[in-house]
């Protein structure tokens, strides 16, 4: 499941670039064709770099979103719920030798 989740996230994400890669093409040919002019063409692939770094941004925090949600449904635990645990048995091991040293 989580195979099919990654798949379909890098899916979107290739997509993505390649409409920014075709966005860029057609912003240099308008220049090159004359019906955009010099700074137009830089302004308008300034733009679109912004709204794509936004856009990867967002897309990004979605997938950790979504990714975690998988996980807390799918009942798997994570590194650090891992390390939360791994402290409290190292202190209850210490409360427990605490009471059997007591106890001799």
């Amino acid at each position: 499941m989580l195979n099919i989740i990654k798949k379909s996230m890098l899916t979107g994400i290739g997509l993505a670039l390649i409409a920014k890669d075709e966005v860029e093409d057609l912003a240099k040919e308008l220049v090159n064709k004359g019906k955009m002019t010099e700074n137009e063409g830089t302004k308008f692939l300034e733009d679109l770099q912004k709204r794509y770094e936004e856009t990867q941004k967002k897309l990004e925090e979605r997938v950790q979103e979504t990714v975690k949600d998988f996980m807390k449904k799918a009942d798997v635990v994570t590194g650090d719920e891992l390390k939360g645990l791994k402290k409290e048995i190292r202190e209850l091991k210490k409360v427990i030798s605490k009471g059997t040293d007591a106890v001799k």
